[in-house]
Parts: structure tokens; sequence; C-alpha cells
């Protein structure tokens, strides 16, 4: 009587038992596809949000303009090269802005420059500077005063981005202002100097080659 009882309750508990045990698969079957359910839902929303970080610099934050087609693709003097200097160390490296950096240098702001933090520089060309009658070019490099007003004048002490300058003033490091208009990739600095390669990134300023140079109005 004793094993036939013992036999008789181990098999109710079992019986007890097994509906247990097939809800709890049920419900771990139930928890895991939900689960996968989920992970399957968001997985798309992941790979956009990679292919969004991986798209690389947007097309909006790219140097833009003519002239930019003659800085070179690799080297010191290339956008990647002078993104790791400082601004006058990275004209240094550009042939196009030559006259630029001797004037930077006979007016002793070459150390100014590149210590700077966040600046702005509207950088003129070559061909800008040979706008300028050639014997007052002469008299303005040869005069520190001069050449310190007018450069400074080109500075302004913060990063502008293009947009800032679609209807802009902006005080300068010479201590008046300069205005700035345009959209898109066409903007226009005094109303009179256009910028032909515009958003180059140094690793303290961002520059804006213009064609004209710039003359502060005092």
């Amino acid at each position: 009587m004793n094993t036939r009882f013992r036999r008789t309750a181990v098999t109710l508990a079992a019986a007890a038992v097994l509906p247990l045990a097939l809800s709890a698969c049920s419900d771990d079957s139930s928890d895991s596809a939900s689960s996968d359910s989920s992970t399957k839902a968001s997985a798309p929303a992941s790979a956009s949000d990679d292919g969004m970080a991986g798209s690389g610099t947007p097309a909006g934050d790219q140097p833009f303009g003519p002239a930019c087609a003659t800085v070179p693709e690799s080297g010191a003097g290339s956008f990647e090269g002078m993104a790791q200097d400082p601004v006058a160390t990275a004209a240094s490296n550009n042939p196009a802005l030559s006259t630029l950096v001797t004037a930077v240098k006979k007016a002793g702001l070459v150390d100014t420059l590149n210590n700077a933090e966040n600046i702005t520089v509207f950088a003129p060309t070559n061909d800008a500077f040979a706008k300028i009658p050639k014997a007052t070019l002469d008299k303005v490099l040869n005069d520190k005063a001069q050449l310190t007003k007018i450069l400074t004048y080109h500075v302004v002490g913060q990063r502008l981005a293009p947009a800032d300058l679609e209807k802009g003033s902006f005080d300068t490091l010479e201590k008046s202002k300069l205005t700035t208009s345009g959209s898109g990739e066409s903007y226009t600095v005094n109303d009179s100097s256009k910028v032909v390669c515009g958003d180059v990134k140094t690793a303290n300023a961002n520059v804006y080659i213009v064609d004209t140079v710039l003359m502060p109005t005092s």
C-alpha cells in the first residue's frame, strides 16, 4: 500500500507540474519572439543611423567656389593638410596666397594669427593684390603700421559658417566692421570682394579666399 501510495503521489505531482512547465515554456517563447520582433523592428533604424554617421562630412560643409579647384589634392597645401595647421602656416602652403603670406610676415603677424583661436580670415589671392598698383602695394608692404591695419581688417574674431555670411556685419581685429552678403555658394564681402573659395578649414580658423583686397574705411 505504501509503495502504491507513493507512485500515485508522484503521478499526481507530475500531472500538476506539467501544465505549469508548458505554460512557462510558452511564456518564454512568447517573450523571446517579442524580443526578436523588437530587435528586428529596431534594426532598420539602427542601420539608418549608422548610414548617416558613416556618410562623411555633409555636403554643405565642404569648401566651395571656382578657386577651390586649384588647391592640391594631397599634401600640406590640400584641404586636409591645411586643416591640420594653424592659419598662417596653412596659407604658406597655398601658392595662390604667397603675396598674403609675405605681407603677414612683414607685418609680424604670423604668431598672432597662428595663436589666435576660432577666427575667420578673408584671404586675398595673389591676383587680388595684383589689382593694386605696384607702387602703392610696395609702399604699403614697407609701412608696417598701415600693413597691419589692412591685414587685421581681414580677420574676424569668430568662426563664420557660410550661413553667417548671408547678411552679416562683423567686427574685425582692426576694430572696424566689414559686411557680407549672398547665399548658397556665392558670397560678397563689402559689396566688392567675391569669395572664390569658401569655408576652408584650418586648425584655428575658417578661411574665405577672396578676389579683392579689403580696405578699412577709417
